[in-house]
């Protein structure tokens, strides 16, 4: 709002003056052309015309220019230290305007092919992604055969409370192998530029859910949680499978919990063929490693190492467990459970 006044302020004053001007040059252009021709140029000449006599000059001359001083360093006493103040909020409005502009660019590159995006919106369960499908041709490695099936796609109205803004943008240029996620980027073999991927990223962190206050008790929480009733769907879909009898622990609940909410579950990259309905071995391996052979415990012989690793894992590059590297692919589960939820989870983890 700041910067908004601030322009108009500027604007109007750029107004003033170019007016001021305006009339300026008009009354010497046309003044001059009304005054008669008084004799020859040197007569006209301003080197020629008589000055201020030495009592003028010292007197009603001298104190028009002390006064003119005066005034001009009235302004800049206080102008200077009113635009330090401001100068802060100022910066502060121009960046949320460039992060608005950028957003609403980012919104048509998202949008449906029909409306002229490169259809992020028809995957990803629309405008706002709340999760959808897509169409994927899938070969079975052993017979060579192929087929068409439907890829669940994951929200990605929280995607930003799951991976930095770096994962996400290397995600964007270079996509996912072996899903419907494509290379977007002009480095990853893309159609987007850099201004554009940018875009994107910032019409995503608009659509963000909003996090409400972690619960004191939780000392796994630190930027907040998913709100209430996104809580209470997660919670009411770890119920549910443990009445129907599809998970005997919270925690295998959670590994495999499928919603069109911003949930996300481990099975997604651990476990082949769940991402298009068809689930093989539980945690046996796909994009993500397998958690059946026994690594986990060896990467993580403490319990408490691994729930802090699944809380938070290390952006890409960085150090984890025992010998292991992080590739930045790891989501961060904090803002979807809470600390008992999570370590139910990292228990049910562990034991396959």
């Amino acid at each position: 709002m700041l910067a908004v006044a601030t322009w108009g302020f500027a604007l109007a004053l750029g107004v003033v003056l170019t007016i001021a001007w305006i009339i300026y040059g008009a009354i010497n252009v046309f003044g001059k052309r009304s005054r008669e021709d008084v004799g020859a140029e040197l007569e006209l000449a301003p080197n020629r015309k008589p000055y201020y006599d030495d009592e003028a000059l010292e007197g009603p001359r001298l104190e028009r220019v002390q006064l003119f001083g005066l005034l001009t360093l009235a302004v800049i006493v206080i102008a200077l230290p009113l635009y330090w103040l401001f100068e802060p909020s100022r910066q502060a409005g121009a960046r949320e305007e460039g992060e608005a502009r950028l957003a609403g660019w980012g919104e048509d590159l998202f949008a449906t092919t029909a409306d002229g995006g490169f259809n992020c919106a028809g995957c990803h369960g629309g405008m706002k992604a709340t999760g959808g499908a897509a169409p994927y041709t899938i070969t079975d490695p052993n017979t060579g055969q192929v087929r068409s099936v439907t890829w669940n796609a994951p929200a990605l109205n929280t995607v930003m409370y799951r991976f930095s803004e770096e994962e996400v943008r290397y995600i964007l240029v270079y996509g996912r192998q072996f899903s419907p996620m494509s290379p977007w980027g002009i480095a990853g073999g893309g159609p987007m530029n850099e201004q554009q991927i940018d875009s994107v990223i910032a019409y995503i962190k608009s659509i963000q859910l909003p996090l409400e206050a972690c619960e004191a008790a939780d000392t796994f929480c630190e930027g907040g949680r998913l709100p209430a009733d996104k809580q209470a769907e997660i919670q009411a879909a770890i119920d549910q499978a443990l009445e129907d009898g599809t998970a005997n622990s919270v925690g295998e609940a959670i590994f495999n919990l499928s919603l069109d909410s911003g949930a996300y579950s481990c099975a997604r990259c651990h476990t082949s063929g769940w991402s298009f309905g068809n689930p093989l071995v539980t945690g046996g391996g796909a994009m993500g490693p397998n958690l059946t052979s026994g690594d986990e415990v060896r990467q993580f012989p403490s319990a408490a190492d691994n729930l802090a690793f699944v809380r938070n894992p290390p952006e890409s590059g960085k150090k984890y467990g025992q010998q292991g590297q992080s590739s930045g692919r790891m989501p961060a589960f904090a803002t979807y459970y809470t600390q008992a939820q999570l370590a139910e989870l990292v228990e049910y983890i562990r034991s396959l």
